[in-house]
């Protein structure tokens, strides 16, 4: 027995978006923090709570739950587009991420879609290799200001 914990995986509720929120300004400042520097972070975590309430609803979303805590989540546009995948820094290499990739594939297969892309960072790249993403280009990015390489991925399924 590996000792992983039991991942729940569920539908993104309302009520979820304040932690999915601050899940996501952990996992940038404390996961990320180790390949990019201090203004790259201060930029990428920033968040509207508008803005993000409107796409967490906007497309499905889900959840990965720990022990009932919060520990990750993820979003599936209708193109096969992985917008969003971040787990909570205690809950890193932890199958957490891995769960909610399960569960998109699940959902991209029954919605009939073929292919799976996602626009990685050079923090989750290592993951979705191992996923099986093939990385078709790296290109650069500006956020707030800041120069970001990011690398677009896809996955045949």
């Amino acid at each position: 027995m590996s000792g992983l914990p039991l991942i729940d995986v569920r539908p993104y509720r309302a009520s979820d978006l304040d932690g999915v929120i601050d899940l996501f300004q952990r996992a940038v400042r404390e996961t990320a923090s180790a390949d990019y520097n201090q203004a790259q972070i201060e930029a990428w975590a920033q968040t509207d709570r508008d803005e993000w309430e409107l796409a967490r609803l906007s497309r499905p979303t889900w959840v990965g739950l720990v022990d009932g805590e919060l520990a990750g989540f993820a979003d599936l546009e209708k193109n096969g587009l992985i917008d969003m995948m971040f787990v909570d820094p205690l809950h890193q290499r932890k199958s957490v991420a891995t769960s909610l990739l399960a569960r998109i594939e699940a959902e991209a297969d029954e919605a009939g879609l073929t292919t799976l892309h996602t626009y990685s960072s050079v923090t989750g790249r290592p993951f979705f290799e191992y996923c099986g993403f093939d990385m078709l280009l790296a290109r650069a990015v500006i956020v707030r200001e800041q120069r970001f390489v990011q690398f677009v991925m896809e996955k045949v399924l």
